[in-house]
C-alpha cells in the first residue's frame, strides 16, 4: 500500500507547469479563502437568523478537531512528507522551496476543507453550494500533492478525519437547532 501511495504521488506530482505552480500555491494559501468563509457565514446567517450562533459556536470545535487533530496524528504516526523523504530526493517537484513540517500524515488542509464541507452541506442544503464546497475541498487537497508536501494517503486520511468531525458537528448543530425551535 505504501508503494502504491508513493507511485501515485510521483505521478500526480510530476504533472506540473509554471502556470499550475501559481494556481496550486494559491489554492493552498489559507488567506485566499477568507471571502469564501465570509460567504459561508453570510449563508448561515441568512438561513438561521438569530440562531446562527449554533453553527458559529461549533466552528472553533471543528477547527480543533480537524486542524489540531491532524497535527496530533502527524506527531503520533511520524510519516515523513514526500519532500522530506530521502528515498525521493530529486524526484519531488516542490514549489517555492516550501516543504512544511517533517511529518505529513494526515493533511491538515484536507482535514480542514473536508471538515468545513461536511459541516456546512447539511446545514445549508443548497445544491450549488454542495458542489462548490466539494470541488473546493478536492482542489485544495490535490494542491497539497501537487506542491510535493503530501502523499495521496495523507490527503485521504485528512479528508476522512474532516468528514467525520464535520458530519458529527453538523448533526449536533441540527439537533440543537431542532430542540430550540420546539
Amino acid at each position: 500500500m505504501v508503494e502504491l501511495d508513493r507511485t501515485l504521488f510521483l505521478f500526480l506530482n510530476s504533472l506540473h507547469t509554471p502556470f499550475l505552480d501559481r494556481v496550486m500555491w494559491g489554492l493552498s494559501t489559507r488567506t485566499v479563502w477568507i471571502p469564501f468563509y465570509v460567504l459561508i457565514v453570510w449563508l448561515l446567517a441568512a438561513k438561521y437568523g438569530k440562531r446562527v450562533w449554533i453553527p458559529l459556536v461549533l466552528v472553533p470545535v471543528l477547527v480543533v478537531l480537524t486542524d489540531q487533530g491532524s497535527n496530533l496524528i502527524k506527531n503520533l504516526v511520524e510519516r515523513p512528507r514526500p519532500c522530506h523523504e530521502p528515498a525521493l530526493e530529486g524526484m519531488v517537484h516542490i514549489v517555492r522551496g516550501r516543504c512544511g513540517g517533517m511529518y505529513g500524515f494526515v493533511s491538515a488542509h484536507a482535514s480542514n476543507t473536508f471538515g468545513i464541507a461536511a459541516f456546512t452541506i447539511p446545514l445549508l442544503r443548497k445544491k450549488w453550494f454542495t458542489w462548490t464546497v466539494i470541488i473546493w475541498a478536492v482542489a485544495v487537497s490535490y494542491s497539497r500533492i501537487y506542491l510535493g508536501v503530501h502523499y495521496p494517503g495523507d490527503v485521504l486520511g485528512g479528508a476522512l478525519l474532516g468528514l467525520a468531525a464535520g458530519s458529527a458537528l453538523a448533526w449536533t448543530a441540527l439537533k440543537i437547532n431542532k430542540s430550540i425551535r420546539q
